[in-house]
């Protein structure tokens, strides 16, 4: 279930994941600019991820992390992995995100890798299975946890018992 979430109440750690530079070429020369996109998250099952752009880095860092906060989704998750096996499209980014036994860790990539530690996951498999622009894999992630749901939220919606779902 995506619900909102107030980031001030919570401790947030923020990563960059990217940072690009992009020159625009004007009568007087060339205008250089920069994106920054960046992943907040709590480690309890809360994370964000924001785009920033600004003529200084540290202004397109703080603008990235600003977004991140507004766009905060909380993750269904089971123990310290997933609830079950689930694909996040974005653009042309596919990420296959898979559930993994207590011990394993994070088998992901560096970007999606970043996107899961911010959530608080431990336990996962992770494969980037198209293109692997970070903006698109990183939001592919975002897609496939917003997916996610446990037994116990998939029984409430359809109004039946939680020992009924596994079974269906």
């Amino acid at each position: 279930m995506v619900e909102k979430y107030n980031p001030a109440e919570h401790d947030l750690k923020e990563s960059l994941i990217a940072l690009n530079r992009v020159s625009k070429t004007v009568k007087g020369g060339r205008i250089a600019r920069f994106a920054a996109l960046m992943v907040v998250g709590d480690g309890a099952g809360h994370v964000g991820v924001g785009l920033g752009k600004a003529a200084e880095v540290p202004e397109a860092i703080r603008k990235g992390i600003e977004d991140a906060k507004k766009n905060m989704v909380k993750v269904s998750l089971k123990g310290t992995s997933i609830p079950h096996e689930v694909v996040g499209v974005f653009g042309a980014g596919k990420v296959l995100l898979k559930p993994a036994a207590p011990g394993t860790g994070i088998i992901a990539g560096g970007k999606v890798r970043m996107v899961l530690e911010a959530a608080g996951i431990k336990n996962i498999r992770a494969k980037c299975l198209r293109s692997n622009n970070p903006t698109n894999v990183v939001k592919a992630t975002m897609e496939g946890l917003k997916a996610l749901r446990t037994a116990e939220e998939v029984a409430k919606i359809r109004d039946i018992a939680v020992d009924r779902v596994a079974k269906a």
